[in-house]
């Protein structure tokens, strides 16, 4: 999981109100259960210890909330009086929940948001160009089209035996190879805004294998095909919307099973293992397992990618944090070393979290039934410690 979203919340004095509820509007007395949600979801956040305005922040929210289109579920978090963070979520929370913390309770956003919706811009490709779809949270939005260079010729006929046909043939192919580089090029140039982890390209093989190939070696690692789409009308929508759904979860499964295998390697051999300056555990490659060792990684800005495990005790181990998601420590002389007057406790997942946000680092949360790291909580690291 992409952590970018959460920079609203990593700059921001606590403490923090954060909300989890479900916004959904799939049952007739829907009006009637969301106005006694929210009501839970204000009630609970008073009873945590919020203050007025942090509850006034969320009913003022939650008021404005649209009676249609509402996702599953939504995710606030307050500080000052202030939204700071509305997160849509893909599955409804089982419960309405409510914290009242020093830091924002970010940890169920791994479970809540569910990787396996796919986050992907859609490609349909044909010999005149593309229209583009952002799919995400299973919605499917438009978000533009590609023209391509269409050559203005005689229309196809049955083969003939001119001499011209050779030409005809080679400048329809050159303008469709023309057609091929502009979406590709257009492709590069809106990826990294799009949002989207994965790219699909749709339409027919031939013309999808022609804007791949002129794709960056980078954009290509993150790109599939799949067929099915396109642009003409007929297309069955719910095969294609399935098999976006598969290319998806093989992409995340794909990513999870390489980061879990750098993870390991990064851990060594029993007995390959030291300790640091403050006598904390370290693996001789580039990961690290146990709160101590990611921790004491998180502090150097190490976190490449943070690994948070589905029934492991650790990750609701209390830490001491400070203002700034570098000021974390197992102990609470290690932040007041930082010079943090007064550092506070969170649970690791929380802090983890606001520090992979800052480091620019991504987090996955591993199945229970996975080999992930013991006790629930570890990282593949930038370098080796």
């Amino acid at each position: 999981m992409d952590l970018s979203f959460l920079t609203p919340l990593l700059d921001r004095p606590g403490p923090w109100a954060s909300v989890y509820l479900d916004t959904s509007h799939a049952t007739e007395d829907a009006a009637q259960r969301r106005a006694l949600i929210d009501r839970a979801a204000v009630h609970r956040l008073s009873g945590a210890g919020a203050d007025e305005s942090a509850c006034a922040a969320v009913r003022d929210k939650l008021a404005a909330e649209p009676a249609a289109d509402s996702p599953p579920g939504r995710a606030l978090f307050v500080a000052d009086g202030d939204v700071a963070l509305d997160v849509p979520l893909a599955v409804s929370p089982p419960d309405v929940a409510a914290t009242w913390a020093p830091l924002p309770h970010t940890a169920p956003l791994l479970g809540l948001l569910d990787d396996a919706m796919p986050r992907c811009l859609v490609a349909a490709v044909d010999r005149t160009g593309a229209e583009l779809e952002r799919c995400d949270l299973g919605r499917m939005q438009p978000v533009g089209a590609v023209d391509g260079k269409q050559w203005q010729g005689r229309g196809h006929r049955a083969p003939p035996t001119d001499r011209y046909e050779w030409h005809y043939r080679h400048r329809v192919e050159d303008a469709w190879d023309r057609t091929a580089a502009i979406i590709a090029d257009h492709l590069t140039r809106v990826w990294p805004e799009s949002g989207a982890d994965l790219l699909v390209l749709a339409g027919g093989a031939r013309e999808r294998r022609a804007v791949h190939d002129r794709l960056p070696q980078q954009l290509r690692a993150t790109t599939v095909e799949v067929d099915g789409g396109g642009r003409a009308a007929g297309i069955d929508r719910a095969v294609f919307d399935e098999r976006i759904r598969q290319a998806w979860a093989d992409h995340r499964a794909g990513h999870l099973d390489e980061v879990l295998g750098a993870f390991r390697a990064g851990l060594g051999r029993p007995g390959e293992h030291a300790t640091d300056g403050a006598g904390i555990e370290t693996a001789p490659g580039a990961a690290a397992q146990g709160v101590p060792a990611v921790v004491s990684a998180a502090r150097q800005h190490q976190l490449a990618a943070l690994l948070v495990q589905e029934g492991g005790g650790d990750p609701e181990r209390p830490v001491w944090v400070g203002p700034s998601p570098e000021h974390i420590g197992v102990q609470r002389a290690d932040v007041r070393a930082m010079g943090v007057d007064h550092p506070e406790q969170a649970p690791a997942a929380d802090a983890l979290l606001r520090a992979a946000a800052a480091a620019g680092a991504e987090a996955l949360l591993v199945p229970e039934a996975s080999a992930g790291p013991p006790g629930g909580v570890g990282a593949v690291l930038r370098w080796a410690g």
